[in-house]
């Protein structure tokens, strides 16, 4: 079992989100976390826990990683974000009234933008949780861009007017009803791979910040702080609170 985990890690040819990807080392970090090992993908320990997980919602505990597993525990992420049931209830919900919004100052934005909201509840969460990360995380600590916030809330008539111009908004690159009109979300930077954009979905670009310190980081602690976060973007959290 360990060792058909080694081979898929790498191998697997499979689709969990739109696009065909190669393996599955981007999701590491999250299925570690909701399985609750920090074993190596590769050994006996995690095969042992994954199967103790796959027992636990009905599917065949072989501890072999595979799609149908994968799809269990997409549910269970996304049923942790309000707005993606909200979604599913065919509701889009409401921006909040500008006046529950906060600016971010300018060592919290990744690039020179000074227009930049949360919530201002979100933002004391997030606020506690970078200094929480710079506090623990000596690689945090030492590069001041990481953790700062490339994308906050975002204005529904011009996320709309920007999905009419770029004709991009397909559900996977950029959402009509997007979380980010609710002021909980934020876009964080994490790292990036040379050549690719903070926001890159390239499954290249996904799996190198999947492996940073940041996102492992995020992946073990942001919950304290009530962060939950979206798996095929390793960058995108949203606050649901404590």
């Amino acid at each position: 079992t360990a060792e058909a985990n080694a081979i898929s890690l790498y191998a697997l040819e499979w689709v969990p989100f739109g696009p065909s990807e190669l393996g599955w080392e981007a999701y590491v970090p999250l299925i570690q976390h909701e399985v609750g090992s920090p074993c190596d993908p590769t050994s006996a320990g995690f095969a042992e826990a994954l199967a103790a997980f796959q027992a636990r919602y009905g599917l065949t505990a072989s501890g072999r990683f595979d799609q149908a597993t994968f799809q269990v525990l997409r549910g269970l992420w996304q049923e942790r974000r309000p707005f993606v049931m909200a979604r599913e209830r065919g509701e889009c919900p409401d921006p909040p009234p500008v006046a529950d919004l906060a600016y971010l100052t300018t060592g919290e934005e990744h690039a020179e933008r000074l227009t930049r909201l949360l919530r201002r509840d979100v933002l004391e969460a997030y606020r506690a949780m970078a200094a929480a990360a710079r506090a623990e995380v000596p690689e945090i600590a030492a590069e001041p861009e990481l953790l700062r916030v490339f994308s906050s809330f975002r204005d529904p008539e011009a996320d709309a007017a920007r999905c009419a111009r770029d004709g991009n908004c397909d559900g996977l690159r950029r959402a009509v009803c997007s979380p980010h009109r609710t002021g909980t979300a934020v876009d964080l930077y994490v790292g990036h791979l040379q050549g690719m954009g903070v926001d890159s979905t390239d499954v290249h670009s996904r799996r190198h910040m999947s492996q940073t310190p940041t996102y492992r980081w995020l992946v073990k602690n942001a919950g304290r702080f009530g962060f939950v976060p979206y798996v095929y973007e390793p960058w995108h959290w949203e606050w649901v609170g404590r």
